[in-house]
């Protein structure tokens, strides 16, 4: 069995997945409640902090976000890239994610990494979240030993593989406001 495949094997079971992206690792789970808690457990993250989706494609991000013709643009220029799009859902992602992936606002985090493995991952077990690997206030690991020895067991599969994340984070563009905004993550 492949590494991909035991990494959708496990997702599908409700575990975790380390994977890499082209911005940080990121961890994984399938957008279903009861594994969003886990690993929200296992980050040791406060309750309610929203969590990002990645997703395999700009058309997909379409299925989830409510856009204009000119984000539709802006997104197309953009992504795949090293960003986390805040949008504002369709009811097909209010119907299809758990309410702890959504911000106070309603506002919904989407990404869509600039790398093949994060693609293939979110394109073959369907959307996935897209959280950094580390445990809340600590700095994201930037190595897969890093992740084994904050995660451990805790974690089903460490799905690797080329390139390496640069390790800065993604920068957040806000399309929840009339203008887009951009922020670095901190």
């Amino acid at each position: 069995m492949s590494e991909m495949d035991r990494a959708l094997t496990a997702l599908r079971a409700g575990k975790i997945v380390l994977y890499p992206t082209d911005t940080l690792l990121g961890l994984a789970v399938l957008p279903r409640s009861d594994a969003v808690r886990s690993l929200v457990q296992v980050k040791r993250r406060p309750e309610g902090a929203p969590m990002s989706v990645g997703l395999s494609s700009v058309e997909e991000v379409e299925e989830y976000a409510r856009l204009t013709v000119r984000q539709r643009c802006e997104l197309r220029s953009l992504l795949p890239g090293p960003y986390t799009v805040l949008v504002m859902p369709t009811p097909l992602a209010r119907r299809r994610l758990p309410p702890g992936l959504f911000g106070k606002r309603g506002a919904l985090g989407l990404r869509v990494p600039d790398h093949t493995i994060a693609r293939e991952l979110a394109r073959r077990a369907g959307p996935i979240t897209s959280t950094s690997a580390n445990l809340h206030g600590r700095p994201p690991c930037r190595t897969v030993q890093q992740a084994r020895r904050q995660f451990g067991a805790k974690v089903a599969v460490y799905l690797t593989g080329p390139p390496p994340p640069s390790g800065r984070p993604s920068t957040i563009i806000d399309l929840t406001r009339s203008h887009p905004h951009r922020r670095p993550r901190r």
